[in-house]
Parts: C-alpha cells; sequence; structure tokens
C-alpha cells in the first residue's frame, strides 16, 4: 500500500474570510436611507406643485411608482413627510451656521456665507416647505417643533450681526429689524422662484448676498442709525421738538361778502345811479302767478231763487 502524503498547501491561495452579517446591515440602512430621502423629494416637489392639503400620498406613491403601503414604511404620515420636508431645508441652513463658526474672518462675511446657503435652501425643492409649513394645519407638538428650529435660525443672524457690529464690518444698525429684513426678502424667492428659470437657486441667492454686502457695509462719514431702544428715545425726541416749535399761523382771511345785503345794495344803487332796485327789477320780470278760475260761473242767490221759481 503506497504512502499517501498530503499536498502542502499552495502558496498564495488563501481561502475567502466569511462575508460579515454587519456589512450587509449597513447597506441596507444606507439604502433604506436613500430610498427615505426620494420619498421626502417626491413629496416636496407634490407640496411645490399643488399644495399640501392637495396632495395626498397616493399622488406621492404615484411619482415614485411604488404602493401606498411602500411610502407608509418611510414615513407614518403626510404630517410628517411635511416636517421632514422642512427639516431638510432648514438642516442645510444649520449646517452653514456650524460651518463658519470655524474661520476666523469678520463676521460680515460669515454671516454672507450663512445668508447664501439660506438662500440656496430656499430655492430648491424645500423652500415651499420651509417657508409655509407653519401655516398648515399641523399639530401642536409639529408646530411647536418648526417655531423652535426657525427661532434658532433667527437667533444665529442676530448674533452675527451684533458681534459685526462690534468688530466694525457691519454699520450699526438694530440687529432684530435687520434680521427680519434678511430673513423676509430670502423666504420671499419660494413665493416667485422656480426651477426652471433662467438663474439657478445659487445664482439668485448670490445677488441677494450682493444686494445685502452694499447695506451692511460701514460708510465713512455716514451717520450711524440708532441701534435698539434708541429708536424709540429719538422718536420722543423728535415729537418733543416739534411741540416746542411754534407753528405758523395762516394768515386771517377777510370776511366773506354777504351778498343780497343793504350795504351791498347801497353800493350798487350809487355805482348806477337811475338804475332799478334789483329787487324790485326781479318783482317786475316775473310775471304774477294767479289762481285759475273756474269756467263754471258762480250762481248768485237771486238766480237760484228765478230758476226754482221757473220750475
Amino acid at each position: 500500500m503506497a504512502n499517501r502524503r498530503a499536498a502542502p498547501p499552495t502558496e498564495g491561495k488563501h481561502s475567502a474570510p466569511p462575508a460579515s452579517p454587519w456589512r450587509a446591515s449597513r447597506e441596507r440602512v444606507r439604502e433604506r436611507e436613500v430610498k427615505r430621502e426620494a420619498v421626502i423629494r417626491a413629496a416636496a416637489h407634490a407640496f411645490n406643485r399643488k399644495g399640501y392639503h392637495n396632495t395626498s400620498l397616493d399622488d406621492i406613491a404615484a411619482a415614485l411608482d411604488v404602493t401606498k403601503p411602500t411610502v407608509y414604511y418611510y414615513v407614518t404620515s403626510k404630517e410628517q413627510l411635511l416636517f421632514e420636508c422642512f427639516v431638510a431645508g432648514v438642516e442645510q441652513i444649520r449646517t452653514a451656521f456650524r460651518a463658519v463658526k470655524q474661520l476666523e474672518v469678520p463676521a460680515r462675511e460669515r454671516l454672507n456665507g450663512v445668508l447664501r446657503h439660506y438662500g440656496e435652501a430656499v430655492a430648491s425643492e424645500f423652500g415651499w416647505c420651509m417657508v409655509r409649513a407653519e401655516e398648515q394645519d399641523l399639530s401642536p407638538a409639529m408646530s411647536s417643533h418648526i417655531k423652535a428650529l426657525k427661532s434658532e435660525i433667527d437667533q444665529g443672524i442676530r448674533r452675527l450681526i451684533r458681534e459685526g457690529i462690534q468688530d466694525g464690518s457691519i454699520h450699526p444698525c438694530d440687529p432684530k429689524m435687520t434680521a427680519f429684513a434678511l430673513a423676509g426678502a430670502l423666504n420671499w424667492i419660494a413665493h416667485w422662484y422656480r426651477e426652471n428659470q433662467s438663474m439657478t437657486g445659487a445664482e439668485i441667492a448670490g445677488a441677494f448676498v450682493t444686494i445685502f454686502e452694499s447695506g451692511l457695509r460701514p460708510r465713512e462719514g455716514g451717520v450711524a442709525a440708532p441701534a435698539r431702544g434708541d429708536t424709540r428715545q429719538a422718536g420722543s425726541r423728535q415729537r418733543a421738538a416739534s411741540r416746542a416749535t411754534p407753528r405758523p399761523t395762516a394768515p386771517s382771511s377777510p370776511e366773506p361778502r354777504q351778498v343780497g345785503s343793504s350795504q351791498t345794495r347801497q353800493r350798487s344803487a350809487v355805482a348806477r345811479p337811475g338804475a332799478p332796485h334789483p329787487t324790485a327789477a326781479s318783482r317786475q320780470a316775473t310775471p304774477r302767478q294767479t289762481r285759475p278760475r273756474s269756467a263754471a260761473p258762480r250762481q248768485t242767490g237771486a238766480r237760484s231763487a228765478a230758476t226754482r221759481a221757473g220750475r
């Protein structure tokens, strides 16, 4: 019987390690997030085109070529879809705040970076949801969450404006009113901008930031605008000064001439001697109206007695 020797292992040929079950799990999670994002974008497009109340989950499922239960696998309700669309847009602005926080540049440049991302977000498919979500009939909890996120963005813009006033890169102004003006101008983009227009969302955002840059830049030799709290005091001083300044009085106008008075008639008679009195002339020119007489003659008492005798 021949001796059987074990074949030596072949160099360079190793068996592949078994596939990790967690790797497949991570891929499934990533695939689910991609599909969920597709559902949210389809909902945003539908809300832009038809409005929130006129859009159903069936419309969103038809746009994705899936069934309605498939949509429910990624969201629980249409209200949650609207909220997710709102968050998707606002998250772009929150990311910009975190990015500019690391920059060592004047506050005005950091504010411009945030406003540019703000404008791009509003000009995206999520713009309608960002601006109109709070106006829809949402649950109190959902409305409260939306208000909290909007307040976070507003406070972040005010903070950058205050920092710009302090470092001299922004002209002195009221941070609250300025933040309202900036956000209001950017939010209005969602009402008129459409993706098929000649300018892209990034180009429109850049144009708006250029306009804001001209208004926020410090001006040499200019009069500083009153900061918040000083506006009311300035108004009070103006009202006090206006009360202290005597108002010019209008010259008194001569008393109006009374038509038909005795003095007027006397002056008229002196000016034209021999002219008839205007009142008498009017009486002569106007014929006297007499009461029309009845056609039947009035019977006297004697004639009436003769008539009775002849009968």
